[in-house]
């Protein structure tokens, strides 16, 4: 019944900002319904106000009330056994959290993020440094925790930004490694806290692969000598850590990704080389500055932006390409149906387009959508 209701919601936009027909192919079911998340950021607070302290999600609505997700049923249950331990040990010790309002306190967050096909967990602790504390003993208590998983590293982060966002001024390693491994599609990829990855592992393998199926028929086939005489040149713009760009290195001659974030982009660099390939280049910078110096032309370009979608000034310099076709990949289906009228009204057309629900009980669905120059 969700699949519907997204694919009922998807229909009603995109049959009204698509000029004519197009292939409508239906919303692809996510592999896991529920557990599925690989990655989640709790907070620390009370549920009530100057009550005992809680670790979880922000009740709707309020910045301050904070309910203990220890029963979440989007991630795994290994995650929920973590949060449990970290909130039971600092509540023991009536250690304090970070209040916004008074910038005051030592508790911020727990990041968590786990590898749904390798299993491997990394624990990252945010705080501020207005306290100090021996946190050995928790660490030990988190690696005597029977998980189906396995923890590769437990990060502390020393965050003293007064918003409230989680990012790191100092990260300190209480143990193992500040990374951990996924895998996807038969390719190997490197994650660090911070790096943006779909937070949906097995459900990023069905809409990569539709995203594949989609530009196959525009990227030739057959042995490497094929391709490197044929070959295309691909673009995959807004390229996070690299794994479309991956995705289609071996039936491309050459991809070049481009992406703002430079830890991103480091690691996509990491990636490529862990998985031996050599055709792909990663840029790191703005879209709209990059690609005028870019000196390859593309034959494909692949758009997977932000949930903003695309900078119109950048919009137009994709479409000066004049690329025969081009994959747009959405997570905010307005914002897709904005570019689409650019993008429409500059000669393209939309051939088809599929959704992957890679956020079962939630509204949020992927989008997946062909776009062809029109026969001047």
């Amino acid at each position: 019944e969700q699949m519907k209701m997204k694919e009922g919601q998807i229909r009603r936009i995109m049959d009204e900002a698509v000029d004519g027909e197009y292939l409508f192919e239906g919303v692809k079911a996510s592999p896991k319904e529920f557990a599925y998340r690989n990655k989640m950021e709790f907070s620390f607070g009370d549920e009530y106000k100057d009550g005992p302290l809680s670790l979880g999600l922000h009740k709707k609505g309020s910045t301050y009330d904070v309910l203990t997700a220890s029963d979440c049923k989007l991630v795994h249950e290994d995650m929920n056994k973590i949060l449990v331990c970290v909130l039971e040990y600092f509540k023991e010790r009536k250690v304090s959290y970070y209040k916004k309002m008074q910038h005051v306190g030592y508790l911020r967050h727990l990041l968590l993020r786990r590898g749904d096909t390798t299993g491997e967990i990394l624990v990252n602790l945010v705080t501020t440094t207005q306290e100090e504390h021996d946190l050995s003993e928790l660490t030990e208590q988190l690696l005597q925790l029977p998980l189906e998983g396995k923890i590769v590293g437990i990060l502390h982060i020393l965050n003293d930004s007064l918003s409230d966002v989680v990012k790191s001024d100092e990260t300190r390693v209480l143990y193992g490694q500040d990374f951990f491994y996924e895998e996807l599609l038969g390719l190997r990829f490197k994650i660090t806290p911070f790096s943006f990855f779909q937070t949906n592992s097995l459900g990023a393998e069905v809409l990569y692969q539709t995203a594949r199926e989609f530009i196959g028929d525009a990227l030739p086939s057959g042995t490497d000598a094929d391709i490197a005489e044929h070959g295309k040149i691909v673009f995959d713009l807004y390229s996070g850590t690299g794994t479309i760009a991956q995705m289609l290195s071996p039936v491309a001659k050459k991809v070049i990704g481009v992406e703002i974030i430079e830890e991103a982009v480091e690691a996509a660099k990491e990636n490529a080389q862990l998985n031996g390939l050599h055709n792909c280049e990663f840029i790191a910078g703005d879209v709209l500055k990059v690609i005028d110096s870019i000196e390859e032309k593309p034959d494909y370009i692949v758009l997977d932006p932000p949930r903003d979608g695309i900078n119109p000034k950048a919009l137009e310099k994709i479409i000066r390409y004049n690329v025969p076709q081009m994959v747009y990949i959405s997570c905010k289906p307005t914002s897709l149906a904005r570019d689409l009228e650019v993008l429409q009204a500059r000669g393209y057309e939309v051939k088809k387009i599929c959704c992957v629900d890679m956020f079962p009980s939630t509204f949020h669905v992927e989008t997946v959508c062909l776009l062809s120059k029109k026969a001047q």
